[in-house]
């Protein structure tokens, strides 16, 4: 019924370029603050970019400012994950992550791998 599934994701070599897409059904996406996570291995997961429901804001953390940007189209039901000038310390699973705070809503996907690696 719902669901948030990720795309994009896979091995690229430093300084390259992926861009992850995450598809929602089930769920009038419009009403949704979306956010990337990812969390590598034997690390917690954290956040890396949010946006508003309409895309008029938008915040990332400090390890990933002037490369990644975050975006959505409403119309296509989608949010993106633009990362660019990729560096080993990337890799992780990507996920993205649905909210309506208010209502004490929230989606998970399950995850996209990305490799950043020689």
């Amino acid at each position: 019924q719902v669901q948030f599934v990720e795309s994009g994701g896979g091995l690229v070599q430093p300084g390259g370029s992926l861009r992850l897409s995450c598809a929602a059904s089930g769920v009038i996406f419009s009403r949704y603050y979306m956010s990337w996570y990812r969390q590598a291995p034997g690390k917690e997961r954290e956040l890396v970019a949010g946006i508003t429901s309409a895309g008029g804001n938008t915040n990332y953390a400090d390890s990933v400012k002037g490369r990644f940007t975050i975006s959505r189209d409403n119309a296509k039901n989608t949010v993106y994950l633009q990362m660019n000038s990729l560096k080993p310390e990337d890799t992780a699973v990507y996920y993205c992550h649905a909210s309506r705070s208010t209502y004490g809503i929230e989606y998970w996907g399950q995850g996209t791998q990305v490799t950043v690696s020689s």
